[in-house]
């Protein structure tokens, strides 16, 4: 296939706002596989910031990280993503370029546990504040249960009304696919 699978794609975009030294987040580190991607990218001198309010989400993804030996490039919150911006140290605020969200549930864990639109909103709002110009944000969104129809449609919306001074936003995803697939929402911030 010539066209990029959702999370390929989802990571293609990060790496190119994203230079070795910088700082980004992982706002729903889930099983780790972003947050080592994240780890591995921004290289001995960046830093990455994790959230995720699930214990299971922190033991699997630091444990993740210690095989993958780039635990100390990153610091893990067992909080919310509505909280980066008290959570991160305000050092670190400028030199964020990337962010990335996993939306739904935990694969293989409690499914009525999930992400939702209100905490999510606050989250891109956060990142937008303290974002570099340039920086990207980068949701893949999980919409083949209730919750995660929910949240597609009020994330879909505040989107869809930022200011296009402000940030640029792109959706890409698959339209002909069965079972509702997952879908990328990238925003670049432009001042």
């Amino acid at each position: 296939m010539n066209m990029q699978p959702i999370l390929s794609f989802a990571h293609s975009l990060i790496n190119k706002a994203v230079s070795e030294g910088d700082s980004v987040i992982d706002a729903t580190v889930g099983n780790g596989h972003d947050t080592v991607f994240l780890a591995k990218l921004v290289g001995e001198s960046g830093h990455v910031f994790g959230f995720d309010v699930q214990e299971t989400a922190i033991q699997n993804t630091t444990k993740r990280l210690q095989a993958e030996k780039v635990d100390h490039r990153v610091t893990l919150f067992h909080k919310g993503h509505e909280t980066i911006l008290d959570s991160i140290p305000e050092t670190a605020h400028s030199t964020i370029t990337g962010a990335i969200f996993n939306l739904g549930y935990l694969p293989h864990s409690d499914k009525n546990i999930t992400t939702k639109p209100n905490t999510t909103i606050m989250a891109i709002e956060q990142i937008l504040q303290m974002m570099q110009v340039g920086g990207i944000i980068v949701l893949v969104v999980y919409h083949g249960h209730e919750e995660g129809v929910i949240e597609k449609e009020q994330v879909l919306e505040y989107v869809q009304h930022l200011d296009q001074q402000v940030a640029h936003v792109l959706q890409y995803g698959f339209i002909n696919q069965k079972n509702n697939p997952p879908f990328v929402i990238a925003i670049e911030k432009r001042k």
